[in-house]
């Protein structure tokens, strides 16, 4: 009894670790989807880090992909005027080697790191004790070098820290990838640019593949309309025996939604290395729909829906956020059965999100989608329809999920005719083996 106290214990006190940390993370992105100057963006992160971590100095280095470098863009501390100016070869000194192998490092004595370079301590009169060095990758791509010096006091960075700093870094190479774009968009008042921008933050943030499973059959495909919306899903495996599946819809079109989708997508990626492996989709609904409340406008929402499979369960939890009802087809069945438990519209109020628990077995599908589907119009101002979809769903169900998705976005194409898209369009379809 006393064992199974103390694990309740330590599992309360391990979700107020993770809250409190997402609550900075609040802040920060805050501040980080705000449209605003680079230089400007940059500087308050930097600032931020060193504050979070006690550190006495930081500094941020972006990598230019033409003279193949890293250049000082915010260095904080006392003595950092004096090597703003400076630049740094990839492999040389710690920045240079976290940068070349992508790896974070967390080092308790530079002087006893071989790597280290003791020229800018010698320029600057600075004496650099210990740090913490991340590399910003987006993409695979190198952006840049994030890193925080001396923690104050006599005590060393921590494992913890170097957890934080990594998520911090992950946020700031979203930050940058979206200030660049956003930037064009600034420079030109063409509609044009504005389209462009959308388009390449929503493309960069949706998966480039999805992952393979012996278990599952997976299909998912989003085509974008020409006034690009706010549609966004991903597929994480995040152990052996979990993956998660998501479908969002931002509401509005252009950059203002894709800069939501951004914030969705970073939270993602902030939650997922904050919690490892104790991943908890009603924490996440909740934290993420908070997190929404307070960093976006009155007027923009997003529906979503999420559902997080057990491999060695074959059971699948779902919770469903104002989203489009997602169909469960089983096999010995022929009807659709709609999975609407969850809750209201993220980003609207605080609310406590209900969940599902779904035994599935061989051959049955999950089908989830964005509104893109029943509401295409053809050029009589007529809608495609959810009878529609379900009848396909119905007829085809025996087919394998990739030719189950083609016959659907090609009966929309030819009930559309001649009339343009209006919407974004997602659809996936899960098959359990």
């Amino acid at each position: 009894m006393s064992k199974m106290k103390s694990s309740s214990k330590s599992i309360q006190i391990n979700s107020k670790n993770i809250l409190s940390r997402l609550n900075f993370f609040q802040d920060i992105t805050q501040k980080i989807f705000e449209k605003k100057p680079l230089k400007k963006l940059l500087d308050e992160i930097i600032f931020a880090s060193k504050q979070l971590l006690q550190a006495e100095a930081s500094s941020l280095l972006l990598y230019n992909k033409e003279d193949k470098q890293l250049h000082f863009h915010t260095v904080t501390g006392d003595k950092g005027k004096t090597i703003k100016s400076q630049s740094i070869k990839l492999g040389v000194g710690i920045a240079g080697w976290a940068a070349k192998n992508k790896k974070p490092i967390i080092i308790g004595d530079c002087y006893k790191d071989s790597r280290f370079n003791k020229e800018f301590d010698l320029k600057s009169g600075f004496r650099t004790r210990n740090m913490i060095c991340v590399p910003m990758v987006r993409k695979k791509e190198l952006i840049g070098v994030i890193q925080t010096m001396n923690k104050k006091g006599k005590e060393a960075f921590t494992a913890e820290d170097l957890k934080l700093f990594e998520a911090l870094a992950a946020q700031c190479a979203v930050a940058i990838d979206n200030a660049r774009l956003i930037e064009l968009e600034i420079r030109s008042a063409e509609i044009k640019y504005e389209l462009n921008t959308a388009h390449n933050i929503q493309m960069k943030l949706i998966p480039q593949s999805i992952p393979s499973f012996d278990d599952l059959e997976i299909s998912v495909k989003l085509v974008p309309a020409k006034e690009v919306g706010g549609d966004y899903f991903n597929v994480v495996r995040i152990n052996k025996d979990e993956t998660l599946f998501m479908i969002a819809d931002v509401t509005g079109k252009s950059v203002p939604a894709a800069l939501i989708v951004s914030t969705v997508y970073s939270f993602l990626q902030t939650y997922l290395i904050l919690s490892g492996n104790n991943f908890n989709l009603s924490q996440f609904v909740v934290s993420l729909n908070k997190f929404l409340i307070a960093s976006t406008g009155t007027d923009k929402f997003v529906t979503a829906w999420f559902g997080l499979y057990d491999h060695s369960k074959e059971i699948m939890h779902s919770i469903n956020a104002g989203h489009n009802p997602i169909y469960l087809l089983r096999n010995n069945s022929s009807q659709l059965e709609k999975l609407t438990t969850g809750g209201l519209m993220l980003g609207s109020i605080d609310f406590p999100y209900s969940s599902e628990e779904l035994s599935l077995s061989e051959n049955d599908l999950i089908v989830f989608y964005t509104d893109g589907i029943p509401e295409a119009m053809n050029l009589r101002g007529e809608e495609f329809g959810e009878k529609f979809f379900e009848d396909i769903l119905l007829l085809n169900r025996n087919l394998n999920v990739s030719d189950i998705s083609d016959l659907i976005f090609s009966e929309i194409y030819k009930y559309r005719g001649k009339a343009e898209q209006s919407d974004d369009i997602t659809l996936g379809i899960i098959r359990i083996k």
